[in-house]
């Protein structure tokens, strides 16, 4: 009684548990709809779903991969997806599948002895960018204009670091967003270009513009031009900065803190109403949170991370409670965390799928992990 009771303090949404079938640690996802999403994460684990998560299918390991650690997962559909792992120099690879994850293809590996990918983002089928740490002082960028079959580094001077010792972070695939430019005569058609953001330790976020390699004209190039800003305030840590950014309809959220100190919210979140307009949230998550989503269903911001997850129904300004379980990376209606943890974003008015842990239905999320 005293759990329900507890629950109903809290937002109306909440994780409905999944059966994963593995002990993974789960650093990616990506819902391509409700019903077909894919999952990745340790020892070289990928999983995906075309039925909304009622039976999650185990993926062939790829090749040469089962060390490796895959933060980062991109899906077009339930047959064709990218799988991106992290870690030093040649751990960092990228990996295609076309026949929904029966057999897998190496399609780049890092060539930065030192180098370390941090994310995987694409705009539509095309175009697509690869964040790592800086290497000689600059952060690393690789895009595509072909939808990954070839990767071409970035040598742009917005991407030189602001601080020594500056880093991005792998935690939740979420710490790089990618824009299309559009002709602004008409705000149709195939984008000329893209803007790149992306946030780092030291609470820094870096945005530029690259223009596409088939750009004949001139006259709509984008603008050139660098933006640095400090969003969140300086902890003076290699383990605290900005792990996830997410933009929508000129709106933006900003989420981290403090990965070593996993209960410490003080400055965890920042929310924009335009782009270089940055403020601290007035009431942050609960903890350090590491990745963060726009909910379009109720109008609000979600934030999760290794002590619970947070909704916010003002823009990013305030953040409410929503559970204290251990989450990882985000997207919706998915959410994913440690120990092959997977969730479905639902309401109290909502019906379960079948396949819900009965030992973690949502109020006894409550509980302590």
């Amino acid at each position: 009684m005293g759990l329900l009771l507890c629950a109903a303090t809290f937002a109306q949404a909440q994780w409905q548990m999944q059966r994963s079938g593995t002990t993974a640690s789960f650093r990616g996802v990506h819902a391509v709809d409700s019903d077909i999403v894919w999952a990745s994460g340790s020892n070289g684990t990928v999983l995906r779903t075309e039925d909304g998560g009622q039976h999650w299918l185990t993926c062939a390991v790829p090749r040469g991969a089962a060390k490796l650690d895959f933060r980062s997962v991109w899906a077009w559909d339930a047959q064709h997806a990218m799988a991106m792992s992290s870690g030093t120099g040649s751990q960092s690879r990228l990996y295609s599948t076309h026949d929904g994850c029966r057999t897998w293809r190496l399609i780049f590996t890092n060539p930065d002895a030192d180098g370390f990918w941090d994310g995987l983002q694409f705009d539509g089928i095309r175009f697509g960018a690869i964040l790592g740490d800086p290497v000689h002082g600059n952060f690393t960028l690789f895009v595509t204009h072909d939808g990954g079959n070839h990767w071409t580094r970035q040598m742009d001077p917005c991407l030189q670091i602001k601080e020594p010792q500056q880093g991005a972070f792998a935690a939740s695939n979420e710490s790089m967003v990618v824009l299309p430019i559009r002709d602004a005569s008409t705000q149709m058609g195939p984008a000329i270009g893209h803007q790149i953001w992306f946030g780092v330790s030291g609470g820094w976020l870096y945005g530029l513009q690259l223009a596409n390699l088939q750009l004949i004209d001139a006259e709509h190039a984008p603008n050139a031009g660098c933006t640095h800003l400090q969003v969140l305030p300086e902890r003076h840590s290699a383990s605290a900065g900005i792990f996830a950014i997410a933009l929508h309809d000129g709106h933006g959220v900003a989420v981290g803190g403090d990965y070593s100190k996993p209960q410490d919210g003080a400055d965890s979140a920042a929310y924009a109403s335009a782009a270089e307009d940055w403020r601290l949230a007035l009431h942050p998550p609960a903890g350090f949170r590491s990745a963060v989503a726009w909910n379009p269903n109720d109008a609000s911001w979600l934030a999760v991370g290794p002590s619970g997850s947070n909704i916010s129904h003002d823009g990013g300004k305030t953040w409410q409670p929503l559970d204290q379980g251990k989450w990882n990376a985000l997207s919706l209606p998915f959410v994913v965390g440690p120990a092959g943890r997977i969730g479905r974003l639902v309401s109290w008015g909502q019906l379960r799928v079948s396949n819900a842990a009965p030992e973690q239905q949502p109020h006894a999320q409550l509980s302590k992990d």
